[in-house]
């Protein structure tokens, strides 16, 4: 937890005079807070989409999971109380908190439970994670007890559960929770302007409402890093988590009114590639844009050096990591020879960018890199609502540039229909087997063998996993130290 106590006004943070009124309006912000988002989710509803920023807005806020994640990676109960786990961790058992209702008066139970993972696990689910909720059977036995048996062994299981796909729903309500979401949390949709931001208030009936310290949070949606950084400056946010690129950093770290955390991530930042599209269907085709690609120069252009390169689809963080960053090393000159053997001459790509700063700063760096062995690549600049549907949805595109949040997603090279089009009966066999094996060593040494096969196989040019930067008025408390999920827990937060 931070400690530091002091409040500041736009004034103070620009440097100029202090006014009463500026005083009196600090005072009165003492249970709101303004939060800069990057992107503007195309919903509310985080089991309807994909998303991170639904949950950054929603999650443990407006709706809430059986267990909860917290900053350091650790689960702990939420709406569950507690849970037992069967020896063969086939079989959950949770007990569930007592006397919690949704925000339209409907009481929280194990009917609840079960019909949101149906649900999520149903023919009709658009959840991301639809594959884990039809491989599980949920069974209410009373009203507080819920019993989940799962198809395939998953230690990680309870983190699952505390991720935003995993949000407890309200049966009556449920169709129109992507603009009117009701869920248990301790805040309620106030209003959302399109195109500028989402207000939320506290909802007094929660069942510890007397600890919410913020009594409203507004989530402005700022695209450019610089705006955020000015917007902070003159006092019209009050924090900025993970929207401050890295060459902006050493002056806010030297203002006094700041307060400035730099958080380790699961992330996974890649240039993807298509693996249907032809002749990207060819691994030396593949391998060719990668050795193209210098992973440093890309990290110390796109995020100013706040990255560490990756060779696969997992981060040195995570437990099991191998380093694979020399399977496709840089080397421009086997580039150029990968694409000969491929018999592909006068290559040319479109290369899809979303907003933020990491994509549209990478990809011209990887553009000129490409250029060099012979690729011309062409920038297509797109909305965050036309990547989700275009290039995510529709799978149209040839390469792209986006950050995978999910610290556990290596199951996504498993869905052929996937978007990036990878199929490799080879890669799903291994999966299978890390799925289904409970000994916590040999787990570890399968995430390895998947590790070097993603590698080898080179689905991707896997650049860097990201280092977040969190920039806030010295006042802010109970900001995340480090980013296993993308959540901005209200809860937590106060001013000092």
């Amino acid at each position: 937890m931070l400690k530091r106590r002091t409040v500041l006004t736009s004034a103070a943070l620009a440097g100029l005079p202090l006014a009463v009124p500026e005083l009196a309006l600090a005072q009165s912000r003492k249970d709101q807070i303004v939060i800069a988002m990057t992107l503007e989710p195309p919903g509310l509803d985080p089991t309807a989409g994909a998303a991170s920023a639904i949950a950054e807005i929603t999650q443990y806020n407006i709706f809430e999971t059986l267990t909860k994640i917290n900053s350091d990676g650790s689960v702990t109960p939420l709406l569950a109380e507690s849970w037992e786990v069967s020896p063969d961790l086939t079989t959950y058992t949770f007990k569930l908190r007592k006397g919690v209702k949704f925000q339209n008066g409907e009481p929280f139970n194990a009917q609840a439970v079960k019909f949101s993972f149906d649900r999520a696990g149903g023919e009709k689910s658009t959840n991301k994670d639809k594959r884990t909720f039809a491989a599980i059977t949920t069974q209410a036995v009373d009203e507080n007890t819920v019993v989940i048996l799962t198809k395939e062994i998953d230690p990680d299981f309870p983190f699952l559960l505390g991720q935003a796909t995993a949000v407890i729903v309200e049966p009556k309500s449920v169709n129109d929770n992507a603009t009117k979401p009701v869920g248990t949390g301790p805040y309620k949709l106030e209003n959302w302007v399109k195109g500028s931001s989402v207000t939320l208030t506290k909802w007094d009936g929660f069942r510890n409402a007397a600890a919410i310290k913020l009594r409203r949070a507004t989530f402005r949606f700022i695209a450019d890093p610089s705006a955020q950084v000015a917007a902070l400056l003159s006092g019209d946010i009050d924090a900025a988590p993970r929207g401050i690129t890295g060459r902006q950093v050493p002056p806010l770290q030297a203002n006094p009114n700041l307060q400035v955390i730099i958080s380790g991530s699961r992330a996974k930042t890649i240039l993807a590639i298509n693996n249907k599209k032809k002749p990207l269907d060819d691994v030396r085709v593949r391998r060719a844009i990668a050795a193209a690609v210098d992973r440093k120069a890309v990290i110390q252009g796109a995020v100013d050096g706040l990255g560490v390169p990756i060779g696969s689809h997992y981060v040195p963080s995570a437990p099991g990591y191998v380093d694979t960053t020399g399977v496709n090393p840089y080397n421009p000159d086997k580039a150029r020879q990968l694409l000969k053997e491929a018999g592909v001459t006068n290559l040319e790509l479109t290369m899809t960018l979303p907003p933020p700063a990491y994509a549209r700063q990478g990809g011209e760096i990887i553009a000129s890199m490409l250029s060099k062995v012979g690729i011309k690549t062409k920038l297509e600049n797109v909305e965050w609502a036309q990547w989700l549907s275009g290039t995510y949805g529709n799978k149209n595109y040839d390469l792209t540039i986006i950050s995978h949040v999910e610290p556990f997603d290596l199951g996504n090279f498993a869905k052929p229909d996937y978007y990036w089009g990878y199929n490799n009966p080879k890669f799903n066999e291994l999966y299978s087997k890390y799925k289904s094996t409970a000994n916590p060593k040999d787990r570890l040494k399968l995430l390895g063998d998947i590790q070097r096969l993603l590698a080898d196989d080179c689905v991707h040019e896997f650049l860097f996993t990201p280092q977040w930067v969190t920039v806030a008025k010295k006042g802010v408390k109970g900001l995340w130290k480090d980013m296993p999920i993308f959540v901005n827990d209200l809860s937590a937060m106060s001013w000092a």
